[in-house]
């Protein structure tokens, strides 16, 4: 993985692509839309499918696989919580009025996260000027099927805001700023960062 230091934090500049947990067990995957919607444990998944998206994109991971105790990243490294999302943030000059909201915040962070080649034209306001270099990957939707690719990346915290959501990030080819809130653990399939200790 590539890596970039934000702010004094270093984070990979890469999405995780990972098939196991950090002491060799594998996590399951190839689960069909019905059990992706139910289960408990965590699971990952490819966007359609297709390997090539595996490649550019990385894996797709749901809630439980972040805070599983074999941890997910490295050795060293960890999923971001929500805070050390809004220290991200902060360093590339959101408000600390605004890092706490829900929604739409911030004015040009989002564009500095975001890289300047695989997203959908306009890709509004990309500079990737943090190094960054966030890729719209899509996501698994709560029912099962993908969605999204080219147009958005959804990013994991670690961090519950209560027993059924847990925080993360939004990136759109049409904005500039970054979108912050909670969603279903279960159901949800998103791409990971991860942060060294």
């Amino acid at each position: 993985y590539d890596l970039v230091e934000i702010g004094g934090q270093c984070w990979f500049a890469d999405n995780l692509a990972t098939d196991q947990y950090r002491n060799g067990d594998l996590i399951p995957t190839g689960l069909d839309n019905t059990t992706w919607q139910n289960t408990t444990a965590g699971a990952y998944a490819i966007y359609n499918n297709d390997p090539a998206n595996d490649v550019t994109y990385g894996k797709l991971y749901n809630w439980y696989t972040t805070v599983d105790t074999r941890g997910l990243c490295p050795t060293g490294w960890h999923v971001p919580t929500d805070c050390e999302w809004m220290y991200l943030e902060s360093s590339l000059g959101m408000p600390v009025a605004d890092q706490d909201s829900v929604g739409w915040r911030g004015t040009t962070e989002g564009g500095a996260l975001k890289a300047t080649t695989n997203w959908t034209s306009p890709n509004t306001g990309a500079t990737n000027s943090s190094g960054f270099t966030a890729l719209p990957g899509g996501y698994r939707t709560t029912n099962g099927p993908y969605s999204g690719i080219g147009n958005f990346g959804n990013w994991w915290s670690s961090t519950e805001d209560n027993s059924l959501y847990a925080w993360y990030r939004y990136l759109y080819y049409i904005t500039t700023n970054a979108y912050r809130a909670p969603s279903t653990q279960t159901q949800s399939g998103f791409s990971v960062r991860c942060l060294r200790d």
